[in-house]
């Protein structure tokens, strides 16, 4: 039987296939579920700093700042008993799912202030997280911002939060960048212990009839996956952190696809929220019959093994591709001529 162990942020995992962040972490019933089905690891949803700094604004909006009229009652405004805010929501669900499920649990943290990413990472290790992912969203709006600025915001929140946070620290990063791998590189000497390539910038839509700007969500497509295989290819034997691909992971060809360009894991969320938990053991028995018809023992002698470093065409990762791609174009038939 094939071996499907592989580690991830220095956590040991029964395979490489990992639900990512998602709603199904909110629910303890639905996190139980993608255990049974198979998930090797759980990253939890997101912790977003503005829905925290949000509920404290309300609370000191309504409870201390009021001015009821009477200067007696102003100093007796007790803080409800049943008061629960967002941060103490996730810190809660963090607990319970540490409590309940026996795979590692990763919480996930968005945070917009140095004071927020630190606080908020310190807590979420305290409440028993075995990791921290760091999904640093940010979009570079202001036309004075350089690539650079831009780069060491991620380094400079990373740096400060390792002199707090003792548990493995994974980054969330954009395909934006100028330089991939240099910048994975400064973040893995910064104390990164893995990347996760690449977060989906969900993009907003203009309602043309309202002229509004809505938001959109669209779940991602397989196609997706081959930005994060490329990079993952590029980047495997230059660093040494772990390297998870996230983003277009629908099959067992897929993850294959990702393994073999050295990611250590590969996160699942489209897939399992359009069809259920079931696809997790589905994929995983599918990589597993892979293994065993191509004859490899285990995802360790597979992994890495098409990368950019070992490929035997490794120009295809880079210019070649494109012209290649140019070149094989035909015609569609009774199209053009």
């Amino acid at each position: 039987m094939v071996d499907l162990s592989c580690e991830y942020l220095g956590l040991k995992l029964a395979h490489p296939l990992v639900p990512s962040a998602s709603p199904l972490s909110r629910n303890l019933d639905d996190a139980k579920q993608l255990e049974d089905a198979g998930a090797s690891a759980l990253v939890m949803h997101s912790l977003f700093e503005e829905e925290t700094q949000s509920d404290e604004q309300l609370f000191s909006r309504f409870l201390i700042e009021q001015d009821i009229g009477y200067a007696e009652a102003d100093t007796f405004l007790p803080t409800p008993a049943n008061y629960v805010n967002e941060m103490d929501n996730y810190l809660e669900q963090v607990r319970k799912l540490k409590e309940s499920l026996s795979i590692p649990v990763i919480a996930g943290l968005n945070g917009v202030s140095m004071d927020g990413w630190v606080n908020h990472g310190k807590e979420l290790q305290q409440a028993g997280a075995d990791a921290l992912e760091l999904n640093v969203y940010y979009i570079p709006a202001n036309i004075h911002e350089t690539g650079q600025d831009v780069e060491q915001r991620y380094i400079d929140l990373l740096t400060e939060l390792r002199r707090h946070v003792s548990i493995p620290v994974t980054m969330k990063l954009s395909s934006q960048f100028s330089s991939i791998p240099h910048f994975v590189k400064q973040l893995e000497q910064a104390g990164a212990n893995g990347v996760a390539l690449f977060n989906r910038f969900y993009q907003p839509d203009i309602n043309i009839e309202t002229l509004h700007v809505e938001p959109k969500i669209k779940y991602s497509s397989p196609m997706e996956s081959l930005l994060r295989v490329r990079w993952v290819a590029i980047l495997y034997g230059q660093v040494d952190l772990s390297l998870a691909v996230t983003g277009g992971i629908h099959s067992h060809k897929d993850a294959l696809k990702a393994l073999l360009a050295g990611a250590d894991v590969t996160h699942l969320c489209s897939e399992i929220l359009t069809r259920g938990a079931h696809r997790i053991g589905e994929i995983r028995d599918d990589i597993a019959h892979w293994l065993e018809e191509h004859e490899y023992e285990s995802i360790r002698q597979l992994k890495g093994s098409v990368s950019y470093k070992n490929a035997i065409n490794a120009s295809f990762y880079e210019r070649a591709n494109y012209i290649n791609v140019l070149d094989s174009y035909t015609p569609a038939p009774g199209v053009w001529r």
